[in-house]
């Protein structure tokens, strides 16, 4: 009976009752469709939204950036009348010496006014950049109330720096995984794909920030598991252990917020968001983050215990239900005892500026973890470890039924097992 077969090809699924599969593949072509519903509904209008003031030109406008290179870098008097303004060949001598900064001489490379020169003067203190001649910039480039076009520092150029980064990993992750590591990689592209075509339009519409996070979600989740592990029963019995456990930390996220009475004002973004997109709900965009910061981790563990109780399974035809599950269940509290620590200490890791100006502020260590930048923190790390924990068994179950499935009879008992019993 093809219900009842088994086999030993770990290439794929191990085959599973008619049944069992049906109920799978029925659940997630249902919540497949909710998903797709759920996207049309709350897909972005196009209404226009005003630039905010902090990242408007002089004109209302977006702000114009040019490629600009440092090609003369000394310290001495300052208060050139050429700041900003564009010349071809030398600066204006300052007017007088009462003060000494940073003069960079830099050749504007892109824009109207390329191959002109511009010079910035930059004074001592901290925070302010440390430029040095072959620095490649970033440059504002706007106009005064005359029309005059001014430019001004931006930040550094990281685009090919940042683009060889990238492209040595991309390499190594293809190299070492191959084939699998390239469509991990499509997948990643999908998923940021949605959150800037999708989710982000989405919550400055102002639509409700759960459903959002969640069809968001939902989208990466069904793109990235079938595209990196292939679209078969074990990669299907994570996937819906991930949606479920994705379901309940959003849950989680909102009892938390409640409960806790988190602003989210403690962060400057947060804080530049309620006072120039006022309809966004900052509450909202927290949810959201924390539903969203969620997935990779319950991702990582689910498709994990999918394999192990496939595999196990596959191991020893004679095995129940409960011995699979059991063996798998050992492996995910390995697997949650790390990932724990990995959820907390990346959270720890991105507040460290944060917790380095607590240190030094005298107040008491109650006031500090109560406080709502390291409140927010704690609480998404706790979300996160208890979404966590509950995805193993759940994943865990979900694999086991398909893997054994309700009413399969048990293969006979090979000579391994047999010897263990002898023994």
């Amino acid at each position: 009976m093809s219900d009842h077969h088994h086999h030993h090809d770990h290439s794929g699924p191990i085959a599973i009752g008619d049944t069992a599969a049906r109920v799978v593949i029925g659940l997630l072509s249902v919540i497949g469709v909710l998903v797709v519903l759920g996207t049309i509904l709350l897909w972005p209008s196009k209404q226009h939204i005003d630039i905010p003031l902090p990242m408007q030109n002089a004109g209302g406008g977006a702000v114009q950036t040019e490629a600009g290179t440092v090609i003369l870098q000394d310290i001495g008097p300052c208060g050139s009348s050429s700041i900003g303004k564009v010349f071809v060949d030398k600066p204006e001598a300052p007017r007088s010496d009462a003060y000494t900064c940073q003069r960079s001489l830099i050749d504007i490379q892109s824009g109207p006014h390329k191959g002109n020169r511009t010079l910035l003067e930059i004074p001592p203190g901290p925070g302010q950049p440390d430029l040095h001649a072959g620095d490649s910039l970033r440059l504002v480039r706007q106009t005064d109330p005359s029309g005059t076009p001014m430019y001004s520092f931006e930040d550094y150029a990281r685009g090919l720096p940042l683009m060889l980064i990238v492209l040595v990993f991309v390499v190594v992750i293809v190299v070492v995984a191959r084939w699998r590591g390239l469509r991990a990689l499509l997948g990643l592209v999908f998923a940021f794909a949605v959150l800037v075509m999708f989710m982000l339009p989405a919550l400055l519409d102002g639509k409700p920030a759960i459903p959002v996070a969640l069809v968001a979600g939902a989208l990466i989740l069904y793109a990235v598991l079938y595209l990196a592990h292939g679209v078969n029963l074990r990669t299907s019995s994570a996937l819906l252990g991930t949606l479920t456990s994705m379901i309940v930390a959003a849950v989680l996220s909102w009892v938390a917020i409640e409960m806790t009475h988190l602003t989210g004002l403690s962060e400057e973004q947060n804080t530049n968001v309620a006072t120039y997109i006022e309809h966004v709900s900052i509450t909202g965009l927290l949810l959201a983050g924390f539903i969203i910061g969620s997935l990779g981790v319950l991702n990582d563990v689910t498709i994990t215990q999918a394999s192990a109780a496939f595999e196990l399974a596959a191991l020893d035809e004679s095995a129940s239900r409960r011995e699979v599950f059991t063996a798998a269940m050992r492996v995910g509290r390995d697997h949650i005892a790390s990932t724990v620590y990995t959820l907390v200490l990346a959270y720890a890791g991105g507040a460290l500026p944060l917790l380095l100006l607590f240190s030094v502020a005298g107040r008491s260590i109650r006031d500090v973890l109560t406080g709502d930048a390291v409140a927010i923190e704690i609480a998404r790390s706790s979300v996160g470890g208890i979404a966590l924990a509950l995805s193993v068994p759940l994943t865990t179950a979900i694999a086991v039924m398909l893997a054994r499935p309700f009413g399969s009879r048990k293969a006979p008992a090979g000579p391994a097992r047999r010897a263990r019993h002898a023994r």
